[in-house]
C-alpha cells in the first residue's frame, strides 16, 4: 500500500512540475532603436519592436533631453508588435534618451532605451526643387528658394505667420520666385504683428523684424516675385495662356479656364519687396501677379515694396483685394489686364521716382468683355509719376479715389489721367468706364479737372486744391506694414 502511494505521489510531482515548466514564458523583448538625430524643440516618432510571450499587456515611457508620449500602444495579448513613441526635444543640445518598458500577462518587465541626439534646430532651409506635396513653412524660421520654385497642381503650401522666404538673385529662365498653379492651393497666413515677408537673398532680415537692416525701400530687380494663376475667366486670343514672368517651358505657368469661383488660397499680411527680375525683353515679373485668379481666393493685407515691374497685376480673373499697399513701383502701381472682373477696396499706392502710372487699366484682348471696380483709394505721387492711362478699350468703375503730389499738368503732362484710344472714349461715353468721387490736389490751385484728364473731358469726379479730402484709403490698416513704420503714410 504504501509503495503505490508513493507511486501516485511521484506522478502527482512530474506532471506539476511539467505543467508549470509550459507556463513559464520568457521575458518580454525589446529591439532597441538605432540613435536618432533630431532638432531641438522639434518631434520625431521612436518606434520599438517587442514580442511577448505571455502578451502584451501595458507599456510606458520616460525621456531625458525632452519629453515623450506613447502615440500608438501595443495590441492587448499580442505576442508581437509595435510601439510608437513621439520624442519632442528641448531647447538643449546634447544626448537625450527615450526608455520604454513593456509588461507581459506576467506581470515581467523589459526596458529598453533609444538614444536620442538632440542637434541645433535648422532655422534656413534651402528649397530647390518643386512643392509636389503637401507641405508647412514653419514660423521662425527662414526658406531660400534658389530658383523658380512652382507648388504643382494638387499640393498645398501652408506658410505661417512670421516666416521670411528670400529669393536668390538670378535673371532669365533662373529668376527665382514661387508659383501658384492652377488647382494647387497657398495658405500663406500672417498676422499684424508677425507679417510673412517676400525678399531677397541680400536682405539680412531675420524672422521678428519688420524692416531691413541692410536694404533700401527703393531697391528692386533682386529677385522675381509672388505668381499666383488660376481656373477662372480671362480675356486672351488663347484660355489658358501663359502668365507673364514665366518661360513657356514651365506649364505650370498656364491660367484662366471657366471657373470664376476657383480658389487658390489665402494670401493674408504678406510683403514682398525688392523683386521684379527680368526673364527677358520686357517681361519682368510683377510684385505680386495673379491670372485667372477666381473670387473663392482671399487676398487682404498685402504690401509690395520696390518692384522693378508693377506693384500688382491682374490679368483676368475674378479675385477681389482688399488692403493693398504698393511703395516705389518701378512701373506701374496698379495695372489690369484681360477683363479682370473683381474689386480692389481700400489700396495706397506710393509713388517713386521711377514710377510710371499709378495706375495702369488696360481693356480686354479677347471677346470676352468684364470690368472691374477700384475704390477706396489714396495715391502719393512723384515728379515722374503720372496718375494714370486707361487704355486699350479699358473698362470699369473708379471711385473715392484721392490724388495728391503730383506735378501740375498745366506745366507738366505727367501730372494727368488719360483716356487712351478711341475704344477707352467710346466706354467712357457709354458708361462701361466711370469715374466718381476722385479728388486731387496739384501745386497749381488754379487747374481745373479737364486739364488733369488728357482728353479734356470733364467728368463726374470733384476736385479739391486743399489738403482737405473726403475719399481715400483707411490708412489705419496698414499700421504693420514696413511703409508705415518708415513714416511713409503719415501725410495721408
Amino acid at each position: 500500500m504504501k509503495k503505490i502511494l508513493f507511486i501516485l505521489l511521484a506522478v502527482s510531482v512530474t506532471y506539476f512540475t511539467s505543467c508549470k515548466k509550459e507556463d513559464n514564458h520568457k521575458a518580454p523583448g525589446i529591439q532597441t532603436p538605432t540613435q536618432m538625430d533630431v532638432e531641438a524643440g522639434t518631434s520625431v516618432d521612436v518606434t520599438f519592436n517587442y514580442t511577448a510571450e505571455a502578451g502584451f499587456k501595458s507599456s510606458s515611457v520616460t525621456a531625458s533631453n525632452g519629453t515623450a508620449v506613447i502615440s500608438t500602444n501595443g495590441t492587448a495579448g499580442a505576442t508581437s508588435g509595435s510601439i510608437v513613441v513621439t520624442f519632442t526635444a528641448s531647447d538643449s543640445q546634447g544626448a537625450g534618451s527615450v526608455t520604454l518598458s513593456v509588461m507581459d500577462n506576467d506581470n515581467q518587465t523589459t526596458d529598453a532605451t533609444a538614444v536620442m541626439n538632440v542637434m541645433e534646430e535648422v532655422t534656413v532651409i534651402e528649397v530647390a526643387s518643386n512643392i509636389t506635396s503637401d507641405q508647412t513653412w514653419e514660423t521662425g524660421k527662414t526658406y531660400i528658394l534658389k530658383t523658380r520654385i512652382a507648388v504643382v497642381a494638387g499640393a498645398t503650401l501652408t506658410i505661417q505667420p512670421g516666416v521670411v522666404v528670400k529669393g536668390e538673385a538670378g535673371t532669365g529662365a533662373n529668376a527665382s520666385a514661387l508659383l501658384i498653379a492652377r488647382d494647387a492651393t497657398i495658405m500663406a497666413e500672417g498676422s499684424p504683428t508677425q507679417p510673412i515677408i517676400f525678399t531677397s537673398i541680400a536682405d539680412e532680415i531675420q524672422p521678428g523684424q519688420l524692416a531691413s537692416p541692410n536694404l533700401d525701400p527703393d531697391l528692386n530687380g533682386l529677385w522675381g516675385g509672388v505668381i499666383v494663376c488660376g481656373n477662372a475667366k480671362i480675356s486672351a486670343d488663347a484660355s489658358p495662356s501663359q502668365i507673364e514672368g514665366i518661360p513657356p517651358s514651365d506649364q505650370n505657368g498656364l491660367y484662366g479656364g471657366d471657373n470664376d469661383d476657383d480658389n487658390s488660397g489665402v494670401i493674408r499680411y504678406v510683403s514682398i519687396r525688392h523683386g521684379g527680375a527680368n526673364i527677358g525683353e520686357g517681361n519682368e515679373i510683377n510684385g505680386l501677379t495673379l491670372g485667372g485668379v477666381g473670387r473663392n481666393t482671399i487676398i487682404e493685407n498685402v504690401e509690395i515694396i520696390a518692384n522693378q515691374d508693377d506693384g500688382t497685376e491682374w490679368f483676368g480673373g475674378t479675385v477681389n483685394v482688399k488692403n493693398l499697399l504698393i511703395w516705389n513701383p518701378g512701373d506701374d502701381g496698379v495695372d489690369t489686364d484681360q477683363a479682370w472682373a473683381g474689386t480692389l477696396d481700400n489700396f495706397v499706392v506710393i509713388a517713386g521716382n521711377d514710377t510710371d502710372h499709378t495706375l495702369e487699366i488696360d481693356g480686354p484682348e479677347g471677346s470676352y468683355l468684364a470690368g472691374h471696380t477700384v475704390k477706396n483709394g489714396s495715391i502719393k505721387g512723384s515728379p515722374q509719376a503720372q496718375l494714370g492711362d486707361f487704355r486699350d478699350g479699358a473698362r470699369g468703375n473708379f471711385m473715392d479715389i484721392y490724388f495728391f503730389n503730383f506735378p501740375d499738368p498745366a506745366t507738366d503732362g505727367r501730372g494727368n489721367l488719360s483716356l487712351s484710344g478711341d475704344e477707352s472714349n467710346e466706354n467712357f461715353a457709354n458708361g462701361f468706364l466711370t469715374f466718381s468721387n476722385l479728388q486731387c490736389v496739384q501745386a497749381n490751385a488754379s487747374v481745373s479737372l479737364s486739364d488733369v484728364f488728357l482728353n479734356g473731358t470733364d467728368v463726374d469726379a470733384s476736385f479739391v486744391t486743399s489738403q482737405t479730402k473726403t475719399v481715400g484709403a483707411d490708412v489705419s490698416q496698414f499700421g504693420w506694414t514696413w511703409a508705415a513704420e518708415d513714416g511713409q503714410l503719415n501725410d495721408f
